[in-house]
């Protein structure tokens, strides 16, 4: 069962999607997951995928577009701000505990791919969540100061340059996360399987949605270069985790970013290595979304 909701976020509101099991009116009280979703993505995309597989094995979960982007609100659109992607997350749970049916003690995350260092990052702090679950975790700071040839601080100084003439022009720049083609992806030299996997995603048929512009605001770099999703996890992230990596490394950074964080959380409790799969086939390739939703049901039954 599919439900359309309205998560309350102070002036605005966060456009989610429910899946509960088929049967919940006579599943009571139930355990709950709330998804935090890749950055660019939409709650149709990779959210959904996993959130219907985990409401088919009896766990509720809530999935929802960011602030700023998809179809809830905030202006402007298309910031990638880290620090209210995981505030979206302690919004979704304040929703999800008024829910008739909902056990309010019982929610879990799971975050994937960018959502995964969001997800750890707010865990650290908020304690109403239970139980972490990632899937090819990635820590946003760490792949965006990778990216810069002329490091981290130059970048921030060219940044510092373009928010003036923003000012000046009253108009925000905006930068693509990807490729729109692969067209573009071969012109611009990016024959990675990585990029190709991801535009092959992000921008055909396979996995596109109407709803997901491929944009952000270049103004959100500047947050992400400052950033560090695992920040005090050894100390704060007391809750289980699960880590979920695919087994063929490539350059998104979440094999390193996942074993990472394996190493430093206090309370590990399960590592999977899907051997074969890379970063973006974990998106939607049913063999490998369907290991993986497998072991994390018996993580959260465990831990929720």
């Amino acid at each position: 069962m599919l439900q359309r909701i309205a998560i309350p976020r102070g002036p605005i509101e966060l456009a989610g999607d429910l899946y509960l099991p088929d049967d919940a009116d006579g599943i009571a009280p139930l355990r709950a997951v709330v998804l935090s979703t890749p950055g660019s993505s939409v709650k149709e995309q990779i959210g959904a995928n996993y959130a219907s597989r985990l409401a088919a094995r009896g766990i509720a979960a809530l999935v929802f577009d960011p602030a700023h982007q998809g179809q809830s609100g905030g202006e402007p659109r298309d910031i990638e701000d880290p620090y209210r992607r995981g505030e979206d997350i302690s919004y979704a749970i304040d929703a999800l505990t008024t829910i008739p049916g909902i056990d309010p003690r019982r929610i879990g995350v799971l975050g994937i791919c960018a959502g995964g260092g969001y997800a750890v990052h707010t865990a650290r702090t908020d304690h109403r969540i239970k139980a972490v679950g990632t899937v090819v975790p990635g820590n946003m700071g760490t792949s965006f100061r990778s990216f810069q040839s002329d490091g981290p601080a130059a970048a921030l100084d060219a940044l510092a340059d373009v928010r003036i003439e923003e000012a000046r022009s009253g108009e925000m720049t905006r930068v693509n996360w990807l490729p729109d083609t692969l067209e573009g992806a071969a012109a611009a030299g990016l024959t990675d399987i990585d990029t190709i996997q991801a535009v092959t995603y992000y921008r055909t048929g396979r996995g596109g949605n109407e709803h997901s512009t491929n944009r952000r605001l270049s103004r959100s770099d500047s947050l992400l270069l400052g950033y560090d999703a695992f920040h005090l996890v050894d100390q704060l992230l007391t809750q289980p985790l699960q880590v979920i990596l695919a087994g063929r490394v490539g350059n998104t950074g979440s094999y390193e970013a996942g074993m990472q964080l394996w190493k430093m959380a206090p309370n590990p409790v399960d590592l999977m290595v899907i051997e074969g799969a890379g970063h973006y086939e974990m998106y939607d390739e049913p063999a490998y979304v369907d290991a993986a939703v497998e072991r994390l049901v018996t993580f959260y039954v465990n831990n929720l």
